[in-house]
């Protein structure tokens, strides 16, 4: 099994992260969060949000840098040492990001483009090994069913916390400071704390 290199609190490297999804399934909300922990973990984080036709179902990248010092939130093609891809299609958009010997972990539920859903155009079939062929030699893939795992959680919005959760297994992070930043990140909605802490570590139990 290829191996990669962790985030780690004192690192002289920078770390970067794609988060690529579509509008709706809170990759906003897991780049912020990103950015809590690595504040809280005394990084410096610079956080760039590009936004499709969210409500529409488009396609919304966010790009997450830390490190113990970070110059510039651009993350090139071939540079991304994690992706953190939301749904299939968007995946395959975004793997050229990923570095050798980087990894990429995906959703494996699609969220079908409007498009789709009229009938003007069919979800393209065999994307899973299309992206195992593109990134399986050089790269890491790991794929979960995130949407499920959301679900048993409580909601299938939790997506993103199932997300971060697999992603924590590969971050040199300790659990507490996760679960701070997710009370943080929606201390303006109380009762959704338990069910976000809980889809945090299925996501996490998904990968170890």
């Amino acid at each position: 099994m290829m191996q990669t290199e962790k985030i780690r609190l004192k690192d002289s490297n920078c770390k970067s992260i794609v988060l690529a999804g579509v509008g709706g399934q809170g990759t906003l909300v897991a780049g912020k969060l990103l950015g809590t922990i690595a504040m809280k973990t005394g990084l410096d984080v610079k956080v760039s949000e590009v936004h499709g036709m969210s409500q529409r179902g488009g396609s919304v990248i966010t790009y997450v840098r830390m490190g113990c010092k970070v110059f510039s939130p651009i993350i090139d093609p071939g540079t991304a040492d994690y992706c953190l891809c939301f749904e299939p299609l968007e995946a395959l958009r975004w793997a050229p990001l990923l570095k050798e010997r980087g990894t990429i972990i995906v959703n494996d539920a699609p969220v079908l483009p409007l498009p789709v859903l009229l009938g003007k155009e069919q979800y393209p079939e065999g994307i899973a090994e299309a992206l195992e062929k593109a990134c399986g030699i050089r790269a890491r893939v790991i794929q979960i069913k995130a949407k499920d795992a959301a679900v048993s959680a409580g909601s299938a919005k939790a997506v993103n916390m199932v997300m971060l959760g697999a992603l924590s297994v590969f971050a040199d992070i300790p659990e507490a400071v996760w679960d701070e930043a997710i009370r943080e990140t929606f201390s303006d909605k109380p009762k959704l704390i338990p069910m976000n802490l809980e889809a945090f570590r299925i996501g996490r139990d998904l990968v170890i």
